[in-house]
Protein backbone atom coordinates (compact mmCIF):
# COMPACT_ATOMS: atom_id res chain seq x y z
CA UNK A 1 0.00 0.00 0.00
CA UNK A 2 1.09 3.48 -0.83
CA UNK A 3 1.75 5.89 1.45
CA UNK A 4 -1.77 7.94 0.63
CA UNK A 5 -4.26 5.47 1.04
CA UNK A 6 -2.82 4.64 4.31
CA UNK A 7 -3.34 8.15 5.10
CA UNK A 8 -7.15 7.91 4.03
CA UNK A 9 -7.35 4.89 5.63
CA UNK A 10 -6.22 6.20 8.66
CA UNK A 11 -8.30 9.02 9.12
CA UNK A 12 -9.47 8.43 12.55
CA UNK A 13 -7.37 8.83 14.65
CA UNK A 14 -8.68 7.03 17.13
CA UNK A 15 -8.45 4.23 15.25
CA UNK A 16 -5.21 4.41 14.61
CA UNK A 17 -4.54 5.15 18.32
CA UNK A 18 -6.41 2.20 19.08
CA UNK A 19 -4.75 0.05 16.58
CA UNK A 20 -1.68 0.90 18.04
CA UNK A 21 -2.11 0.38 21.44
CA UNK A 22 -3.49 -3.46 20.64
CA UNK A 23 -0.49 -3.99 18.56
CA UNK A 24 -2.71 -4.35 15.64
CA UNK A 25 -1.44 -2.08 13.62
CA UNK A 26 0.22 -2.88 10.05
CA UNK A 27 3.27 -1.39 10.18
CA UNK A 28 5.75 -1.06 13.14
CA UNK A 29 5.20 1.77 16.05
CA UNK A 30 7.11 4.63 14.04
CA UNK A 31 5.34 4.40 11.20
CA UNK A 32 1.76 3.87 13.02
CA UNK A 33 3.30 7.92 14.89
CA UNK A 34 3.40 9.10 11.12
CA UNK A 35 0.31 7.56 10.04
CA UNK A 36 -1.43 9.20 13.06
CA UNK A 37 0.01 12.25 12.34
CA UNK A 38 -0.76 12.21 9.09
CA UNK A 39 -4.13 11.32 9.99
CA UNK A 40 -4.57 14.20 12.07
CA UNK A 41 -3.06 16.25 9.73
CA UNK A 42 -5.69 15.35 6.92
CA UNK A 43 -8.40 16.01 9.72
CA UNK A 44 -7.25 19.23 10.33
CA UNK A 45 -7.18 20.03 7.10
CA UNK A 46 -10.81 18.84 6.38
CA UNK A 47 -12.28 20.54 9.44
CA UNK A 48 -10.53 23.92 8.72
CA UNK A 49 -12.40 23.49 5.57
CA UNK A 50 -15.82 22.33 6.81
CA UNK A 51 -15.35 25.69 9.46
CA UNK A 52 -14.54 28.16 6.50
CA UNK A 53 -17.00 26.76 4.15
CA UNK A 54 -19.69 26.91 7.03
CA UNK A 55 -18.24 30.38 8.03
CA UNK A 56 -18.55 31.14 4.40
CA UNK A 57 -22.05 30.22 4.03
CA UNK A 58 -23.32 31.96 7.37
CA UNK A 59 -21.08 35.37 6.08
CA UNK A 60 -22.86 34.75 2.62
CA UNK A 61 -26.45 34.38 4.35
CA UNK A 62 -25.66 37.11 7.01
CA UNK A 63 -24.92 39.14 3.96
CA UNK A 64 -28.50 38.47 1.73
CA UNK A 65 -29.73 39.56 5.15
CA UNK A 66 -28.11 42.31 5.10
CA UNK A 67 -28.75 43.37 1.47
CA UNK A 68 -32.71 42.85 2.11
CA UNK A 69 -32.99 44.84 5.14
CA UNK A 70 -31.27 47.63 3.72
CA UNK A 71 -33.54 47.42 1.00
CA UNK A 72 -36.26 47.21 3.16
CA UNK A 73 -34.87 50.35 4.73
CA UNK A 74 -34.95 52.23 1.29
CA UNK A 75 -38.40 51.13 0.97
CA UNK A 76 -39.73 52.35 3.97
CA UNK A 77 -37.49 55.46 3.61
CA UNK A 78 -39.22 56.51 0.35
CA UNK A 79 -42.66 55.67 1.76
CA UNK A 80 -42.19 58.09 4.86
CA UNK A 81 -40.91 60.79 2.48
CA UNK A 82 -43.84 60.18 -0.19
CA UNK A 83 -46.10 60.33 3.24
CA UNK A 84 -44.41 63.15 4.16
CA UNK A 85 -44.21 65.11 0.49
CA UNK A 86 -48.22 64.42 0.59
CA UNK A 87 -49.04 65.97 3.73
CA UNK A 88 -46.68 68.94 3.26
CA UNK A 89 -49.02 69.30 -0.65
CA UNK A 90 -52.00 68.74 1.37
CA UNK A 91 -51.53 71.43 4.08
CA UNK A 92 -50.06 73.80 1.20
CA UNK A 93 -53.15 73.65 -0.62
CA UNK A 94 -55.53 74.08 1.97
CA UNK A 95 -53.41 77.26 3.16
CA UNK A 96 -53.38 78.41 -0.29
CA UNK A 97 -57.53 77.79 -0.18
CA UNK A 98 -57.82 79.39 2.73
CA UNK A 99 -55.98 82.32 1.55
CA UNK A 100 -57.98 82.45 -0.96
CA UNK A 101 -61.13 82.45 0.38
CA UNK A 102 -59.89 85.57 2.77
CA UNK A 103 -59.14 86.91 -0.24
CA UNK A 104 -62.18 86.95 -2.24
CA UNK A 105 -64.27 87.83 1.44
CA UNK A 106 -61.98 90.56 1.45
CA UNK A 107 -62.67 91.59 -2.35
CA UNK A 108 -66.49 91.11 -2.05
CA UNK A 109 -66.64 93.29 1.24
CA UNK A 110 -65.56 95.80 -0.20
CA UNK A 111 -67.12 95.83 -3.75
CA UNK A 112 -70.98 95.73 -1.23
CA UNK A 113 -68.96 98.82 0.36
CA UNK A 114 -67.53 100.63 -2.99
CA UNK A 115 -70.99 100.06 -3.96
CA UNK A 116 -73.21 101.24 -0.92
CA UNK A 117 -70.41 104.13 -1.08
CA UNK A 118 -71.78 104.64 -4.79
CA UNK A 119 -75.44 104.40 -3.97
CA UNK A 120 -75.82 106.76 -1.56
CA UNK A 121 -73.68 109.36 -3.70
CA UNK A 122 -76.09 108.54 -6.42
CA UNK A 123 -79.01 109.29 -4.44
CA UNK A 124 -77.86 112.26 -2.83
CA UNK A 125 -76.63 113.62 -6.08
CA UNK A 126 -80.40 112.62 -7.47
CA UNK A 127 -82.05 114.77 -4.62
CA UNK A 128 -79.74 117.69 -4.75
CA UNK A 129 -80.31 117.47 -9.00
CA UNK A 130 -83.94 117.40 -8.42
CA UNK A 131 -83.89 120.38 -5.48
CA UNK A 132 -81.40 122.81 -8.15
CA UNK A 133 -82.37 121.71 -10.97
CA UNK A 134 -84.04 125.13 -11.33
CA UNK A 135 -85.51 127.75 -9.41
CA UNK A 136 -89.39 128.10 -10.10
CA UNK A 137 -90.26 131.29 -9.27
CA UNK A 138 -93.81 133.44 -9.95
CA UNK A 139 -96.74 134.82 -9.10
CA UNK A 140 -99.80 134.35 -10.07
CA UNK A 141 -103.68 135.80 -9.30
CA UNK A 142 -107.06 134.81 -9.33
CA UNK A 143 -109.75 136.46 -11.04
CA UNK A 144 -113.02 135.80 -11.48
CA UNK A 145 -113.31 134.65 -14.98
CA UNK A 146 -110.19 133.44 -15.81
CA UNK A 147 -106.41 132.59 -14.02
CA UNK A 148 -103.82 134.47 -14.91
CA UNK A 149 -100.52 132.81 -14.59
CA UNK A 150 -97.04 134.67 -14.87
CA UNK A 151 -93.71 132.06 -14.15
CA UNK A 152 -90.28 132.84 -14.42
CA UNK A 153 -87.93 129.48 -14.31
CA UNK A 154 -84.29 130.35 -13.82
CA UNK A 155 -81.55 128.00 -14.39
CA UNK A 156 -78.59 128.10 -12.25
Amino acid sequence: MDEWTLKIRAMDTQNVSEARTEGTCPADDEQCLKLEKAAIKIQSWWRGNMVRRTLLHAALRAWVIQCWWRSMQAKMLEQRRRLALRLYTCQEWAVVKVQAQVRMWQARRRFLQARQAACIIQSHWRWHASQTRGLIQGRYEVRASRLELDIEILMT
